[in-house]
């Protein structure tokens, strides 16, 4: 072996700056990413109340056209609780109420998250089609 072999080592592995590099740019990623992620599965859950209150809304218009009237206890319509139904997935509670003129002018149908979905804020919709709250699913 020569003087000038004997110099030249070869390296292997990561530096600790080649390293530190790839951590900071996972960092950025995931500081982007998990924000988008969490208001995904916000709007994903959103589906849960959304499926339960149109169920109802289409029940209290069945019952409208059989009484002449909504009504505000769900028992009415065939559910098991007067109110504060759970979704199917327990994201959300909906419950009816009379709006506007009365109870057989108008049903308020209202959806309010639960837990986690709280930040979602509630869902309302009413006999007249005027909805409240945010109903994009995107």
């Amino acid at each position: 072996m020569t003087a000038k072999q004997a110099t030249f080592k070869t390296q292997s592995g990561f530096t600790l700056i080649e390293l530190m590099i790839v951590v900071v740019i996972l960092g950025i990623i995931a500081a982007v990413a998990l924000p988008s992620y969490r208001e995904s599965v916000v709007a994903t859950r959103r589906s849960d109340g959304m499926i339960l209150m149109n169920q109802i809304l289409q029940a209290q218009e069945r019952y409208f056209v059989n009484n002449m009237t909504y009504s505000a206890d769900l028992t009415d319509l065939g559910y098991t609780s007067a109110g504060n139904i759970e979704s199917e997935k327990g994201f959300y509670r909906v419950s009816a109420a009379a709006c506007g003129g009365g109870i057989t002018e108008c049903v308020n149908i209202t959806a309010v998250p639960q837990d986690g979905q709280a930040v979602d804020g509630n869902l309302t919709i009413n006999s007249q089609g005027l909805k409240t709250g945010n109903w994009d699913l995107k």
